[in-house]
């Protein structure tokens, strides 16, 4: 079984990049939200290409130091959160996992103690 199985059907899109920019896995979700875009055909290409400045230089900056990248969007009336972060096996930076999900407009707040 493979070990990303788990992420082939659940409601978030992941879409993963080697640390040149490469793309080596998107979800279904991930293969639905990019459709326009080539959805699954775009796994070996490089997301560089498709970001525009800042975000290119905030992907290379992630790449470079290990930061994590998050924001909420809007789009078609939909509110979203975009978690980017890099992946690291052995301390070493090897991509950027991106992880999108919608949100409500509207949505509770807890502070925990």
């Amino acid at each position: 079984r493979d070990e990303m199985d788990w992420l082939k059907d659940i409601n978030a899109a992941v879409t993963i990049c080697d640390k040149q920019g490469i793309i080596v896995y998107m979800n279904e979700k991930s293969e639905q939200v990019f459709k326009d875009d080539g959805g699954k055909n775009l796994i070996g290409s490089n997301l560089f290409g498709c970001h525009p400045e800042p975000a290119l230089t905030k992907l290379k900056e992630m790449l470079a130091d290990g930061s994590t990248n998050v924001y909420t969007i809007e789009k078609n009336g939909k509110k979203k959160i975009i978690y980017q972060t890099p992946w690291v096996n052995e301390n070493v930076i090897e991509g950027i996992v991106e992880i999108s999900f919608d949100i409500p407009n509207e949505m509770p707040h807890f502070i925990r103690k």
